[in-house]
């Protein structure tokens, strides 16, 4: 790998505010819905969004790139051991509905583990960047995972993704993992719930079978800002559970 961390942080950071500019163009001028699933909606932006960011790691980089929108996109001669992770708007329903917890993710991904992530809710104005082993960031300005120690303290982040078992069973065994916290939150974006943690807003987060790209950026931050990450494979395509927390924070049998 040429470029050095901090080079390909700020190209993500680069692509990563040039989208939101763009996001926040379409917004004002109305929204496009491509497809309004069950549980799920498709925006015209989401493409648009990733158009950019595409571009912006396209003409700097050469690493292979998966994005949402477009699956897994074909690098240069780049190291294929090294992979950009992109998702162009975390949040879309919120998004859509001038909810104003969505944001663009971006993370930089070596095999199974987290490099660097860009986290930006263009919303508040607030980036979140993170190199693994060397820190983490929210507009500059350190930032550190919560020294909570336990469950019964902490606030934890989760989420029902589109392939969410929404059976009597599964969501009994779904409160029976969380109910020992203090608080839950369900921002309706996993990338700034990560962030979020990353920043010791909250304390930890947890979701079940949610897709690669959601995660990607906001997992590197976890363990840039001296979290810890245990992410296990699903069985949805693209897919992992995720619990990530401060490291103080016991797992309640997450699983």
């Amino acid at each position: 790998m040429a470029a050095s961390l901090e080079n390909l942080l700020a190209i993500a950071a680069e692509a990563a505010r040039k989208a939101s500019g763009l996001l926040k163009q379409i917004r004002d001028k109305g929204l496009t819905v491509i497809a309004n699933q069950e549980r799920d909606i498709k925006l015209a932006a989401d493409q648009a969004s990733e158009k950019v960011i595409l571009k912006v790691l396209q003409d700097n980089s050469s690493f292979p790139i998966l994005t949402e929108e477009q699956g897994q996109v074909a690098g240069g001669e780049g190291d294929t051991d090294f992979c950009w992770i992109v998702d162009p708007l975390d949040g879309s329903l919120n998004y859509f509905q001038g909810i104003p917890l969505c944001c663009v993710s971006i993370g930089l991904w070596r095999k199974q583990e987290p490099l660097l992530g860009v986290v930006y809710d263009f919303n508040r104005e607030e980036l979140f960047t993170g190199i693994v082993g060397q820190g983490a960031w929210m507009n500059g300005s350190a930032i550190h995972t919560s020294a909570t120690a336990e469950p019964r303290k902490a606030i934890v982040c989760t989420g029902f993704p589109v392939s969410t078992d929404f059976s009597t069973e599964a969501l009994f065994k779904f409160v029976q993992q969380v109910r020992c916290y203090k608080k839950v939150r369900l921002l309706g974006s996993a990338a700034l719930s990560l962030a979020y943690v990353a920043a010791g807003r909250a304390d930890c987060y947890y979701e079940r079978d949610i897709k690669i790209w959601d995660v990607a950026g906001g997992s590197a931050l976890v363990k840039a800002a001296g979290g810890k990450i245990v992410q296990t494979a699903s069985s949805a395509p693209h897919a992992v559970t995720v619990y990530a927390g401060g490291p103080s924070l016991t797992e309640p049998g997450f699983g």
